[in-house]
């Protein structure tokens, strides 16, 4: 289990992210059109993962703009932004926001997702949602970078994200 803190309350979540060098877990998600999209779908790209809370969020919605507008400069590489929000909340909110580089995906069906990169909220007023944590794959399917924000209310690192990237 991790401890993170939201507006300086202590929660936990489901367990850790992926170890730096290990193969990322597999995953299915739902996309906007309902389809189902997996991790083999983005095989021989490198897989920048942002996961949140909710485009609800001020901060979540924050951080799907700013890696899609980094998305658009990224060789090889795919930016998926996964939350629980459902898909037709996500699809409105790509739709007024311009969102066209970065892929949103839920997790609303596939909840393994969450409790497979550790990433699941036990307890507290956000319980069962995601807590912020950035995690790249690169092309050989090899996690390269993790990070957990510390304080959800705050943006991740996206420059130190970029520089795993090479960028």
């Amino acid at each position: 289990m991790a401890t993170v803190t939201l507006k300086g309350q202590e929660i936990r979540t489901s367990g850790e992210l992926p170890a730096v060098g290990s193969k990322a877990p597999d995953f299915t998600l739902t996309k906007n059109d309902l389809s189902d999209a997996t991790y083999s779908d983005y095989a021989g790209k490198n897989i920048v993962l942002n996961i949140f809370l909710s485009l609800d969020t001020s901060t979540c919605a924050r951080s799907v703009r700013r890696f899609n507008e980094m998305a658009a400069s990224l060789k090889d590489t795919v930016v998926l932004c996964v939350s629980e929000d459902l898909p037709f909340a996500q699809k409105r909110f790509c739709g007024v926001e311009e969102i066209e580089n970065a892929i949103t995906l839920s997790a609303f069906r596939y909840r393994a997702f969450a409790n497979n990169f550790g990433v699941r909220i036990l307890y507290g007023s956000m319980k069962s949602l995601m807590a912020r944590s950035v995690v790249i794959i690169n092309k050989m399917g090899r996690v390269i970078y993790t990070e957990q924000v510390q304080e959800i209310s705050q943006e991740p690192d996206y420059e130190a994200a970029l520089e795993a990237l090479g960028g």
